[in-house]
């Protein structure tokens, strides 16, 4: 296990690449930026816009796959004050308890920018089967409703024939990932291993009651024709993406985080991924799994941004991340129907025993060679 010298992610990310200095791809990229005509860029989105702009006024020029985040907030603002364009949003909705800033934020962006949102709900049962399955069997929880987030945007925009589609960052080119060319078009993100395909027949069979096969609607991956036809970007090629910089703009449009409702156990932040409690599971699995988790993801993103040294991401890290919050628990377990003592017997066989030993505590903990590497990476 290496970590990069410039920020803090290792290499068991999936699909992440290194140069020969030891510096990870997102990093490089970072960097990458910095000499981007930015001014360029935006004048490219401006001819695209033009090029599916609607005569008619009452048409959706594009639809925006939204959660109501704060970057969600900024996409909206751009496609709909910027470049004058009449957006339709479409929201996947996830099974757990909403915080009450995930309520709020996602009727603000519509009153905020003046939209319509059609939120797709989910169906419960199949949700229930598939993403209890999925975490013990693969350490996958919220496979279900990541699938849907990448594939029901597309769906509608085929449906309608809106076939300009307008999706956030590249998390391949930002953050490092098995597709990390820069590039405008997100025709390829259904692939990019988020959310990788499942032979659906999995689902039908499941030990104590499976799917039936109308229950997996929009989990098959649109068709390589319907994807033609469409025209999805990505915003983050054509504006200079930042987290912090998006939350800075959204609070002034009405956006809300967690400040007095929930201090995260796991985070070192509370404005990124706010909508729910069980939700935040899927990005905390990364750590049995691959040694990492949100703390890492985050602490390196403030480092490329230049809001932390590396030395101050280090500390925020060792403390957080092998931390999972209680209330991430509680709300996955009572959704799929599981004990939490089901939950813990399900998670101690997906640590990754090349990475973790379990210490006199009874704490999974990164081998002393990989918290040693992280402090002091060698390539």
């Amino acid at each position: 296990m290496k970590f990069c010298k410039s920020c803090l992610m290792p290499d068991t990310r999936p699909g992440i690449t290194f140069n020969k200095e030891g510096i990870c791809i997102a990093c490089q990229n970072n960097e990458k930026k910095k000499s981007v005509n930015w001014d360029k860029r935006m004048e490219e989105l401006r001819v695209l816009c033009d090029k599916y702009r609607r005569k008619n006024p009452v048409d959706y020029d594009c639809i925006i796959a939204v959660s109501g985040g704060k970057d969600s907030h900024y996409q909206v603002y751009i496609m709909k004050e910027v470049m004058n364009m009449n957006p339709l949003l479409i929201t996947v909705e996830d099974f757990f308890t909403a915080t009450e800033a995930g309520k709020h934020n996602i009727k603000n962006i519509s009153e905020a920018f003046g939209c319509h949102v059609i939120s797709f709900k989910p169906n419960r049962k199949a949700a229930k089967i598939i993403s209890k399955y999925m975490f013990e069997k693969y350490g996958r929880p919220l496979w279900f409703v990541d699938r849907l987030l990448y594939t029901v945007p597309i769906y509608y925009a085929a449906a309608l024939n809106i076939p300009l589609l307008v999706y956030g960052e590249n998390v391949s080119y930002e953050y490092g990932g098995v597709d990390d060319k820069e590039t405008y078009s997100a025709r390829e993100q259904v692939f990019n291993g988020v959310a990788p395909g499942i032979d659906l027949k999995e689902f039908l069979n499941i030990e104590g009651g499976g799917c039936a096969m109308e229950d997996l609607a929009y989990l098959e991956a649109p068709s390589r024709e319907m994807l033609n036809r469409l025209d999805p970007i990505y915003l983050s090629y054509f504006v200079e993406w930042n987290a912090v910089k998006n939350y800075e703009f959204a609070k002034t449009r009405g956006f809300k985080d967690l400040t007095h409702e929930w201090d995260r156990t796991n985070h070192i932040e509370n404005f990124n991924q706010i909508d729910s409690y069980g939700y935040l599971l899927n990005a905390w699995m990364k750590y049995p799994k691959y040694g990492h988790a949100y703390a890492t993801d985050y602490a390196s993103r403030w480092i490329r941004y230049g809001l932390l040294t590396r030395e101050e991401a280090l500390k925020a890290v060792e403390q957080k991340d092998h931390n999972i919050d209680p209330k991430i628990i509680e709300d996955f377990c009572s959704f799929v129907g599981m004990s939490v003592k089901e939950f813990y017997e399900a998670l101690e066989k997906l640590y990754n025993k090349d990475l973790f030993v379990k210490n006199s505590m009874l704490q999974w903990r990164l081998k002393d060679e990989f918290i040693e590497e992280r402090r002091n990476p060698r390539w």
